[in-house]
């Protein structure tokens, strides 16, 4: 029996810290799908993002292509929807600090009101990526600061591009 997982998320931009949680599902499940929301797809007040849709399917499946049985994917609504339509039994979500704690558990109760069948797994990330969050490396860009500790390099340069650095 294949065990399929889904990490959703909006990855904008996609980070160590989730390319360490993909990694470490990927040894755990045999397939696992990264599936960005699309915000633009649904009629709901949208986040604002700072990278389009499309450049953040292909970020991630170049920070991805090295493991094998990782697939890059879109979705919007709910991520149990999506998990259904790809016969996924796990969502996966990453834990970096206590405060995320509080968050994922109300989001994994609701996820199993609305789908029974699928579980919610949290993978702790390493210590080495506790500081990083998207938004995080988005206003240390912003300002001109040095994110290649935190982003594979071509993201680092794709943020300095951005914001007018290169």
């Amino acid at each position: 029996m294949t065990v399929r997982a889904v990490y959703p998320g909006t990855f904008d931009p996609i980070h160590n810290g989730h390319i360490d949680i993909t990694q470490r599902a990927a040894r755990i499940f045999d397939e696992v799908h990264l599936a960005i929301y699309n915000h633009t797809s649904v009629h709901t007040p949208k986040k604002r993002e700072l990278f389009e849709i499309e450049d953040r399917v292909l970020m991630a499946q170049q920070a991805l292509m090295h493991i094998e049985n990782v697939k890059v994917a879109l979705f919007s609504g709910f991520a149990v929807d999506y998990a259904r339509q790809v016969g996924a039994t796990v969502l996966v979500r990453g834990l970096r600090v206590f405060s995320d704690f509080e968050l994922e558990f109300r989001m994994g109760l609701a996820n199993k009101r609305l789908a029974p069948e699928i579980e919610t797994i949290a993978i702790m990330t390493d210590e080495h990526h506790i500081a990083i969050s998207s938004s995080t490396i988005r206003e240390i860009a912003e300002l001109g600061g040095n994110v290649s500790s935190m982003v594979p390099p071509f993201i680092a340069e794709a943020l300095a591009k951005r914001y007018g650095y290169s």
